[in-house]
């Protein structure tokens, strides 16, 4: 592990994460939520969360998108001291995202430029296996995923809550994947 690959397999043991940002690019953007579960034996274990208070502009969309407005980011801890945090509570770990090469190349970026470090976990993408699993979906948005899988997804668009929604439905397709094998037998 360590060596930043997409993986194949089904692990019981993982770190589902999930970052909000002020826009697309992660030279241009900034990061403003990073969340995080810890996941073991596919039980959620601990949560991890902050806001982080951005250099730059917040743009009313983005506040719309998420609900994090520029009043809550006053007090948050900038990126240097959360991605201190985040990559602690992370570790080694196996991490699991949908779409999460977003995700980690904010990470990876701000990383490279606030501790001169980069971002080397092996990752699952719950996009890869939504394209597997569900062929037939016309889009594979996190929300239209929940929405088949008939998983609540009010309040998507913050970090914990898209943790929480990307790993149900990684269960199920681990579920999924699970049956398969068995009749495979």
């Amino acid at each position: 592990m360590g060596r930043n690959q997409s993986l194949k397999i089904f692990p019981e043991n993982y770190v589902v994460l999930d970052i909000e940002t002020t826009g697309l690019s992660p030279v241009q953007n900034e990061i403003i939520e990073l969340s995080a579960l810890r996941v073991e034996n596919n039980s959620v274990k601990e949560k991890f969360t902050t806001l982080v208070k951005p250099y730059g502009y917040l743009s009313a969309y983005i506040s719309n998108l998420t609900g994090i407005t520029k009043e809550m980011l006053v007090d948050a801890p900038n990126i240097a001291e959360a991605l201190s945090e985040f990559t602690g509570f992370v570790s080694d770990s196996i991490v699991m995202g949908h779409n999460i090469g977003f995700d980690i190349s904010f990470i990876d970026r701000k990383l490279q430029d606030w501790h001169k470090t980069s971002f080397t976990n092996d990752y699952i993408d719950t996009l890869v296996l939504a394209k597997k699993f569900l062929p037939q979906l016309k889009s594979r948005k996190l929300g239209l995923i929940a929405q088949h899988f008939k998983f609540d997804t009010q309040g998507m668009h913050r970090g914990l809550k898209d943790c929480v929604v990307t790993n149900l439905c990684y269960q199920r397709f681990f579920e999924m994947q699970s049956v398969k094998q068995k009749s495979l037998l």
